[in-house]
């Protein structure tokens, strides 16, 4: 009798052979090519503070320009990727900002930045709150009241114009100028909560605000989310100097005189800068 075992033997000898057999190393070639480029050219416009030609991210990734223009125009339809047409260059879209705010929204910056917020309003008596941005809005997710302050529209879960809120102008200011300019892109972009003097309602007057936010190194906002009421913020930024995040805090404007606001915007900064290295991130300053 031969001692050789046919297949269909071998096979009903060992069930779990192919199981328990290593299944061989997935080879480079074997990857879906257009979902890793997609990727890869999102990463690359990540780490780059303002938009890049297509010409620019198929040198950078060394791919064909044909593949390069086709992929920013199926993540340009979806919202991952902004065509500036008079620059001819590309940038992060809407969409990829949400997926930031996203990932900021979950546990982690929460419980990092909560306790950091309890602090701050210990030492200064004033409701303090912790906000990303999506989209065009800001999106609270921390908000830590202090005793006998009144209650605040700026909730857990809310969402505010990121024009109108400290926040928000916080976070803006420490995007590139391009970026924000996708972001309002006319004036149906900008909305009023209140009728406020010198409310911010086109791009120029936002331009222009955000660039006195920059000089000086946090926004502030005057009664245009809830009247009487002024907020402070500073920019929470990752470690490529990106906004995650802004801190504030929320007062009766007629409890500050305006020149303890500068003391108090020293403050939240500092909460900020020490949430940024918390996250792995950068100072602002």
């Amino acid at each position: 009798m031969s001692t050789a075992l046919s297949a269909t033997t071998l096979g009903s000898a060992t069930p779990n052979a192919e199981a328990r057999a290593p299944r061989p190393a997935v080879k480079a070639s074997s990857k879906v090519p257009a979902a890793e480029n997609t990727l890869r050219i999102l990463k690359l416009l990540a780490s780059r503070r303002g938009p890049m030609a297509a010409s620019q991210i198929a040198s950078s990734l060394d791919l064909p320009r044909s593949s390069v223009y086709h992929l920013l125009g199926v993540m340009e339809a979806n919202g991952f990727v902004l065509h500036l047409h008079e620059e001819q260059r590309y940038g992060l879209g809407i969409s990829a900002f949400e997926l930031s705010s996203a990932y900021s929204r979950q546990e982690p910056l929460s419980r990092l930045g909560r306790p950091l917020l309890a602090s701050l309003v210990d030492a200064i008596g004033e409701s303090a709150h912790l906000a990303v941005l999506h989209g065009r809005d800001v999106l609270y997710i921390v908000e830590e009241r202090a005793k006998n302050r009144p209650s605040l529209v700026t909730d857990v879960g809310v969402r505010l114009p990121s024009h109108l809120t400290a926040s928000g102008r916080a976070i803006l200011a420490a995007l590139p100028k391009s970026q924000v300019r996708a972001l309002y892109p006319n004036a149906a972009a900008f909305s009023a909560r209140h009728e406020v003097a010198g409310a911010i309602m086109k791009y120029s007057a936002l331009s222009s605000h955000l660039d006195q936010v920059r000089q000086r190194g946090y926004a502030t906002e005057h009664g245009e989310v809830t009247p009487g009421f002024g907020s402070i913020a500073a920019a929470v930024t990752d470690h490529l100097g990106w906004p995650t995040a802004a801190v504030a805090v929320t007062f009766l404007e007629d409890k500050l005189a305006p020149e303890e606001w500068p003391a108090l915007a020293a403050r939240v900064q500092k909460v900020a800068d020490e949430l940024s290295v918390r996250i792995h991130g950068r100072p602002t300053k």
